[in-house]
């Protein structure tokens, strides 16, 4: 494991990391903003939304897909950086996105208002299929978070904060959910984003014990990196594949007017020595 490197501060509630050509994509929920950023520091805002959440995805064809949960909208980023309607969520809510090889968007969105805890409802997994369609193709999902698709297209895997574990379904030819499991139980640990490597191991980023996790299935812990502040979402990366970019910020709880202390949000990596695999 290398050493922690900061290669952007002064953000607020960053999500949603994803290495795609040579740059990394990072939303910035605060701000509203999309962000590309270039190794050499650079960066570039592609996408603007109102509210959080707001996360992201690329098409197998490279195109962008942006959830804005406000309106209930899933966008597509067009070349010309124009933002397309993809697919008519029909509600707000929504979280967290993954995408397969055939184009199909898993989107997730929790029962309840998390600043209402007595109002909780277990949340679900949508299916915006690449024909257009939407339909539920998971439920009981207590705080649906992070997802990440395996490389050969066969599973999604589910982060499930409130349940402190990972669950996995088996992809469908027609894109629906089957074969529920609990993927791993991390005991104390509480997942946001993931990824995948390729040895089949998932890291999670975690909140409120302010590391990131790297663990295999059925939960053996295989590697931390501690944190200073909560770790909200990771992605593998960069040249080789094995850069782990985390996304961190001071984490202030779900009822107050901020959920993270203003300014407190950065980019960090550090070089593991497996490379990631499949989507995100």
């Amino acid at each position: 494991m290398g050493e922690i490197r900061t290669l952007l501060d002064g953000r607020g509630l960053v999500e949603s990391p994803r290495w795609h050509g040579d740059r990394l994509y990072f939303s910035d929920w605060t701000a509203g903003e999309v962000v590309a950023l270039a190794l050499d520091g650079g960066t570039e805002v592609v996408a603007r939304a109102d509210a959080l959440p707001l996360c992201t995805a690329f098409l197998p064809d490279g195109r962008l897909l942006v959830v804005d949960s406000a309106s209930g909208s899933l966008l597509r980023r067009e070349p010309d950086g124009n933002l397309a309607l993809h697919a008519d969520l029909g509600r707000p809510g929504w979280n967290d996105i993954a995408v397969d090889g055939r184009g199909n968007a898993y989107v997730n969105l929790l029962g309840w208002n998390p600043a209402e805890p007595d109002a909780f409802r277990p949340g679900f997994v949508h299916l915006a299929a690449a024909d257009g369609t939407v339909r539920q193709v998971a439920g009981d999902i207590d705080f649906p978070n992070g997802m990440a698709v395996t490389p050969d297209d066969s599973t999604l895997i589910v982060a499930d904060s409130y349940r402190h574990c990972l669950l996995a379904f088996d992809i469908e030819p027609g894109g629906g959910l089957s074969n529920r499991r609990v993927w791993a139980d991390l005991g104390e640990g509480t997942p946001d984003g993931i990824c995948l490597d390729a040895e089949g191991a998932v890291w999670y980023a975690d909140v409120p014990n302010e590391r990131c996790v790297r663990v295999a299935e059925g939960g053996a812990v295989l590697d931390t990196v501690a944190l200073d502040r909560g770790g909200f979402a990771c992605a593998l990366g960069g040249p080789g594949g094995t850069t782990l970019f985390i996304v961190a910020a001071e984490f202030r709880g779900m009822t107050g007017p901020d959920l993270v202390t203003p300014g407190s949000g950065r980019v960090l990596a550090t070089e593991v020595t497996v490379p990631g695999v499949g989507r995100p």
